[in-house]
């Protein structure tokens, strides 16, 4: 399927078309291309409807590529068309992909997932060393947020960071309960480096990116001047006198210590993520047999679910397992494993949260239930 790009005055005209198409048909009633047509009516009109500045999609159906497209802009201000090859951040969508890598050492022997973190890092605090790394993992380690933090904005630096976020006390017990947690992802990078003896940007581009063939996929924030990035943007208020403070677009910068870039730090693009999901499931990146385990939800002390798995939010498991990677309110992947299906969707806009629409998407290619994909 050829990639398209389309400017923001066309999203207008495709917008008042996409209107006449006033009510979807169920899941698996459309053929393909049905299923990719409306899909496309329905982009741009969500694209208008959250003023989405630009978007990239991409959708897998049983391991093949059915569609790839961009709209809309990379640069308002500039004028520059979102094209399948601009790099959108994909912040904390970057996790499954570290979920990924601990995966890869765990079968190569070189990780323990249920070892006490203190296996392999050093100049731990007493409190955080009986923490299993699958717990790092899961985010139920209890340990207190980095990004909490003064930042590097804030005139800190990073090891200024580590230093005080070790010096605060432990949130809860580990296994305890969820709690959504940087720090966890910083330790992983670290034991990923241990482990392998190179950086944690250089073992996944090597072992993954390259079987992925990722090759424009990198690691940066808004102050890396990164080829072909998308600017992103807000509506959010800045807090100023002008008139039009709350409802106007901004440009918005984030900030990702290197420290931290396996929690947050990639930069790829629609048809790349659709690659390594690829890549993923017919057992190029790790074996098939380990997915079910990589994607069950990691249990708490007192036999409950926890919210994520090893490194992947999971966002329902009956009777469709839907899991996913989902970063910064803007970008967003899930996969059906059950569907065969996968969706992905980026966007520079903070606030676009395609994770909440996809689901809708879904439905247009789901071939089982019709109608029945969790929202």
């Amino acid at each position: 399927m050829p990639t398209t790009h389309h400017s923001l005055t066309g999203l207008i005209a495709a917008f008042i078309g996409g209107c006449l198409l006033a009510v979807f048909a169920p899941a698996g009633a459309a053929g393909l291309d049905e299923a990719n047509a409306m899909t496309r009516q329905f982009v741009q009109k969500t694209m208008q409807e959250r003023r989405i500045p630009g978007l990239q999609i991409a959708v897998i159906q049983d391991g093949q590529l059915v569609l790839s497209e961009s709209y809309g802009l990379a640069s308002v201000e500039n004028q520059v068309p979102a094209t399948n090859t601009t790099l959108f951040p994909l912040n904390s969508g970057t996790k499954p992909v570290t979920g990924v890598a601990m995966a890869q050492l765990a079968q190569a022997g070189l990780v323990d997932l249920n070892a006490p973190i203190s296996r392999y890092l050093d100049d731990l605090p007493a409190t955080w060393r009986a923490i299993r790394v699958r717990q790092l993992l899961a985010h139920t380690s209890g340990l207190p947020d980095i990004v909490e933090e003064p930042g590097l904005m804030a005139g800190s630096t990073e090891a200024g960071m580590w230093k005080a976020v070790k010096a605060r006390p432990v949130e809860a017990q580990p296994g305890e309960r969820f709690a959504y947690n940087q720090t966890n992802y910083g330790l992983l990078a670290q034991i990923i480096a241990k482990q392998t003896g190179m950086p944690y940007e250089q073992y996944v581009a090597q072992r993954q990116f390259a079987v992925a063939d990722m090759r424009a996929s990198t690691f940066g924030d808004s102050y890396d001047p990164v080829p072909h990035a998308a600017t992103i943007y807000s509506y959010f208020p800045r807090r100023t006198l002008a008139a039009n403070d709350a409802n106007r677009l901004s440009r918005w910068l984030y900030e990702i210590p290197y420290s931290l870039n396996a929690g947050g730090g990639l930069l790829t693009t629609a048809n790349e993520m659709a690659r390594w999901i690829m890549a993923l499931t017919s057992g190029r990146l790790m074996p098939m047999s380990q997915l079910d385990g990589m994607w069950a939800p990691e249990k708490l002390n007192g036999g409950a679910s926890g919210d994520w798995s090893a490194g992947w939010p999971v966002l329902a498991v009956a009777p469709h397992r839907q899991v996913a990677g989902i970063g910064g309110n803007r970008s967003a992947f899930v996969i059906y494993p059950d569907d065969g299906l996968a969706i992905v969707v980026l966007t520079n806009l903070v606030g676009g949260n395609p994770e909440r629409f996809i689901p809708q998407i879904a439905e247009l290619y789901s071939k089982r239930l019709p109608g029945q994909l969790a929202h």
